[in-house]
């Protein structure tokens, strides 16, 4: 269905009169799997808090690629019916079940919540950040997710070392965008951004990349090799796949690392195995679920995140902000792909 033929129509139990009430809560729903047709705004009960769990009251959700894909069926995690549609979240602690500690009502948080598209949300504390007083819901929600890929990708996975330098492949995306802010401060002594248009590429060095290149174009090899006198990038973050997964590896350095975390091609990357001997290569996957699992981990890259926000060395290239009655309109901006920058969806509070 083209974007401009979507509107914003409700399914299951939709919505009547423009707020809900006290116990319930408006919440964003699909009960299919689907084009946007089967996303619905809907009155359902608000969360309640249970012993280890949090409950937000929502201002602010971040909309990803990853919300496309968990709608479409396609993602790496397959939810039960029916489903309240995001995960990034920003926003007050409404309440907190027996046994948290470290979070009280009232306080400004931002992290990961699923079904973070409605008024309420239930977490665990472990995925909830704090938000200073100087940084706005809407920031606060475009942060967690593409920040925490971008700088866990280039340390923990990548082993980023000082003087090293990175590729990131599809640096206009909203990964690439604050990966290749955060691979100086890091330690990277050259960075190099793709992209495909040129107004995406003025972009990529207006944020700090030493130089922009076309990944689609004949010379993309030679350029990289030209810029790194040769040797090859250290690390590449590469979210595209196919084609341009076999270019990121032939222009690794010896002891090179190829971090993947998508395939926006639509396409897998093939490797023969051999082929990764001769100069010590290493491919690996990255999916931000999997890091979860060490909350010190987490919290301490937030923290770094939130500081190089806060002192204006991370900028969050907001694309475009909707309150949710307009999630048609958000989604299409998102996947009609004529944006640059994060799109995010704003409750009663932003």
């Amino acid at each position: 269905m083209p974007s401009s033929a979507l509107d914003n129509r409700t399914i299951g139990r939709p919505l009547v009169g423009a707020r809900p009430g006290e116990s319930s809560m408006r919440a964003l729903c699909f009960h299919r799997t689907g084009g946007p047709e089967v996303l619905g705004l809907e009155d359902m009960p608000r969360p309640e808090a249970r012993p280890g769990k949090i409950v937000v009251r929502v201002a602010a959700a971040g909309l990803n690629a990853a919300d496309v894909l968990e709608r479409t069926g396609r993602y790496i995690e397959a939810r039960s019916f029916p489903a309240v549609a995001g995960r990034e979240v920003a926003g007050t602690v409404a309440a907190v079940g027996d046994g948290v500690t470290g979070f009280e009502p009232g306080q400004r948080v931002m992290g990961f919540a699923r079904g973070s598209f409605a008024d309420y949300a239930l977490t665990i504390p472990s995925l909830l950040f704090p938000v200073p007083d100087n940084l706005d819901f809407v920031r606060a929600a475009a942060l967690p997710l593409q920040g925490l890929t971008a700088y866990l990708a280039l340390t923990t996975a990548g082993r980023l070392q000082p003087g090293e330098t990175v590729l990131v492949q599809s640096a206009a995306g909203g990964v690439g965008l604050l990966a290749i802010q955060l691979a100086r401060p890091l330690g990277a002594a050259t960075v190099i951004g793709t992209a495909s248009t040129g107004d995406k590429r003025g972009l990529i060095g207006s944020l700090g990349a030493d130089a922009a290149i076309d990944y689609t174009g004949d010379d993309f090899e030679e350029r990289v090799h030209q810029l790194t006198g040769h040797r090859g990038a250290d690390l590449v973050l590469d979210a595209v796949g196919g084609d341009a997964f076999c270019r990121s590896l032939s222009v690794l350095a010896p002891l090179g690392r190829l971090i993947v975390y998508g395939r926006s091609s639509g396409e897998a990357g093939r490797v023969d195995t051999y082929d990764l001997i001769p100069r010590s290569l290493s491919v690996q996957g990255f999916a931000l679920q999997s890091y979860f699992r060490q909350p010190e981990l987490t919290a301490r890259a937030m923290g770094e995140l939130t500081r190089y926000v806060t002192t204006g060395q991370l900028e969050l290239v907001i694309a475009g902000v909707f309150p949710v009655q307009r999630f048609a309109e958000a989604y299409a901006a998102l996947e009609d792909r004529q944006i640059v920058g994060k799109v995010v969806l704003t409750l009663d509070d932003a």
